[in-house]
């Protein structure tokens, strides 16, 4: 009895050591060995792709394995093949699901570069065209038609014309009119004074050259202006007429062409009686004096020229075709426009003009040609018939007086036309605003003084 079970216990060792030398060395993996024993009884090497001589395992497999041993390696071998079809067929979905992820950002970043280049073609054409610019921003669902967004967009964005900006808010068309109440309502003026303020405002665009414009942008400043500061004036009128005393005194002191000064006496005087019928406190006239007297408005680089020449002294020069008087043959001349004279020149290098038409008592229209387009004419409303009092020097340099009813003129496009007619209406006017800001002093002065 003691011999059996020393067999048979024999016999469960050597089994259990045949079975504990099979040693799994990479099951999942794709190389390497897979089985082996201690005694080399049977190996199966190399990668998976490269298997080969599987009927020579098979035979060595049937003389070292029961069958229950077989059937579990063939188990393990086809559970392996299935797990590297199915780790095949994963790569694979991945791969596809890649390729549709780099598809869609490739899609997304064409997008993107799209609307970024239609956005910076909207930027030009508002530039050349405030309203076309704004139309095919909107066209192109780059921006809301609504009031608010054309203000913020118009208020914020980089690189618009500040001249462009001051056209489109000057517009009389109810949409224009609700984006410049946005548009001022984005300034905060809280706890500026009056100075502080007009300098953020006149910095965000170029007033236009129109007295109506002037006094609609003006006035919406001057409501701004007292919502953020209530208890500064009794009125938005007293805002409105010390805004544009202020811009006065602006040019009064920085402009070179003014020799009459306005001293600080004559600044408080000018603006007795304007607070709903009481004085503004002297100390506080004398801090804006001094604040401007320190320091010029300036406008933003763009526009290139001092503010004041924005309205106030409207200036002009370049290339034009002049009409002829007694014989009417088109010549080119360069017109400079300046001290509400309009002065033409055959070279720009010439240091006296060919002619000198002052714009007194004259007006000015857009008119049609039959054979010249884009055409302006200068006029005297009140004398038709007449000559305009104007002087040109002849062949020999004589000066003699003009010839001309009126004087028609050419310009190269539609645009430049309508600049200058507006630059030529802004000198004739000389001061737009001055019959505005005048009548509502009169209505200020004239109320009874509040309690």
């Amino acid at each position: 009895m003691g011999a059996s079970f020393f067999s048979f216990s024999f016999s469960m060792v050597s089994f259990s050591s045949l079975r504990s030398s099979l040693v799994p060395t990479r099951m999942m993996g794709v190389e390497g060995q897979w089985w082996r024993t201690s005694g080399n009884h049977w190996r199966a090497e190399g990668r998976d792709d490269r298997m080969r001589g599987e009927n020579e395992e098979d035979s060595k497999l049937s003389l070292d394995f029961t069958s229950e041993e077989k059937m579990e390696i063939e188990s393990i071998k086809t559970y392996k093949k299935d797990l590297l079809d199915d780790i095949q067929k994963l790569k694979m979905e991945i791969d596809s699901v890649m390729a549709e992820i780099l598809s869609f950002e490739s899609a997304e970043e064409n997008k993107t570069i799209e609307r970024n280049k239609q956005f910076s073609n909207g930027k030009k054409k508002f530039n050349m065209d405030p309203k076309k610019g704004i139309n095919y921003l909107v066209e192109h669902k780059l921006l809301d038609k609504r009031a608010q967004s054309i203000a913020e967009f118009l208020y914020k964005e980089e690189g618009l014309n500040k001249t462009a900006i001051g056209e489109f808010l000057g517009e009389r068309e109810e949409l224009h009119l609700q984006t410049l109440k946005a548009f001022v309502e984005l300034h905060e003026f809280s706890d500026l004074n009056l100075v502080q303020a007009l300098r953020q405002f006149l910095w965000s665009f170029r007033l236009p050259g129109e007295a109506q414009k002037i006094d609609r942008m003006m006035e919406a400043f001057a409501t701004r202006y007292c919502d953020c500061n209530a208890h500064v004036f009794q009125s938005t009128d007293t805002c409105y007429i010390l805004s544009f005393a202020i811009i006065m005194l602006n040019t009064s002191l920085h402009n070179p062409n003014v020799k009459d000064k306005t001293t600080l006496e004559r600044f408080i005087s000018m603006n007795r009686g304007i607070n709903n019928g009481e004085d503004l406190p002297e100390d506080l006239l004398s801090k804006l004096y001094e604040s401007i007297r320190n320091e010029p408005f300036k406008i933003p680089e763009d526009d290139g020229n001092d503010l004041t020449h924005t309205f106030f002294n409207p200036d002009r020069e370049g290339w034009l075709l002049k009409l002829g008087g007694r014989v009417k043959t088109w010549k080119r001349r360069w017109f400079i426009l300046t001290d509400n004279c309009l002065y033409y020149f055959e070279f720009t290098t010439d240091k006296e003009p060919r002619g000198i038409i002052p714009l007194e008592n004259l007006c000015v229209r857009e008119v049609p040609h039959p054979r010249k387009p884009y055409c302006l004419e200068l006029y005297n409303p009140n004398s038709q018939g007449q000559k305009i009092k104007a002087c040109k020097t002849d062949t020999d340099g004589r000066v003699v007086e003009g010839k001309h009813q009126s004087y028609t003129i050419c310009a190269a496009s539609a645009e430049e036309r309508d600049s200058w007619i507006e630059a030529i209406r802004a000198s004739i006017t000389k001061d737009p605003f001055y019959d505005l800001v005048s009548v509502r002093k009169k209505k200020v002065i004239n109320q009874t003084p509040q309690d």
